[in-house]
């Protein structure tokens, strides 16, 4: 399995991009810097680092030719590369701000790098897929709380925006054997968008390892087909008895 991971350097990314090279897989992880992208993938077996603004163009045509060619293809695209509340107000947990004082320079570079970079990016492999006859587009979301949660402004709506791509990427892509699916921790985890030094007492987080099951299994065989659905990582093996029938 081939796959590339955006903003692999660091967080989920990071922890997707090992569990899949542990795994055996071949990772292409990207990063604003290639070469901390080239440094991170160093200590991953078999993996490569590509340097990538998901934020701009060419940057991302150029950022999937070169993953396209030294992977040999892509066979599963990790739409995860993203920016949090801490880039408009770094004390969000405990001192949340209304829209109206969230600059709007911060508000459009969350909404271009969560929202607009996984439309850019899967719009530029995607048509490789599918004309390789298939592939898999995993799109990293957020709990639904964190949509609706005072305070949480842009990093909210684009995260429900990325949702309401991914279904619809799902709708248009139905039986082109290219599948896509939504993958959330199914908390609040310990990643660099987490102001730790300004959180409730008392508050527990996930660690980034929770998305590596999941991450690995949407790889496998036993995921081919799999398509349109929303997998929280902390409930995946419940999730998974559930499918199956099995437990």
């Amino acid at each position: 399995m081939r796959v590339l991971v955006t903003g692999g350097t660091s967080g989920l990314g990071l922890a997707m991009a090992s569990a899949l090279a542990n795994a055996g897989a071949t990772v292409a992880l990207t990063g604003r810097s290639g070469a901390r992208a080239s440094a991170v993938a160093a200590a991953l077996p078999g993996a490569v680092g590509v340097e990538l603004d998901v934020r701009d163009e060419a940057s991302v045509a150029r950022a999937v030719d070169q993953a396209w060619s030294r992977l040999g293809g892509i066979d599963m695209l990790v739409n995860n590369a993203g920016i949090g509340m801490r880039t408009v107000n770094p004390r969000f947990m405990t001192e949340p701000q209304g829209f109206w004082d969230v600059p709007v320079e911060g508000f459009r570079a969350v909404i271009d790098t969560n929202l607009t970079g996984y439309f850019l990016v899967a719009r530029e492999v995607t048509p490789r897929m599918l004309a390789a006859g298939g592939g898999r587009i995993i799109n990293i979301s957020v709990s639904d709380s964190t949509m609706r949660r005072a305070g949480f402004v842009p990093y909210g709506p684009s995260r429900a925006g990325s949702e309401s791509l991914s279904r619809i990427m799902a709708a248009d892509l139905r039986d082109t054997g290219v599948t896509v699916n939504l993958l959330l921790p199914g908390g609040a985890t310990v990643t660099g968008m987490l102001p730790l030094d300004s959180v409730p007492e008392g508050q527990r987080f996930l660690e980034p390892a929770v998305m590596g099951p999941p991450i690995v299994w949407l790889a496998s065989d036993e995921a081919a087909g799999v398509h349109d659905e929303r997998i929280v990582a902390a409930d995946f093996e419940r999730w998974l008895r559930d499918r199956t029938g099995s437990g």
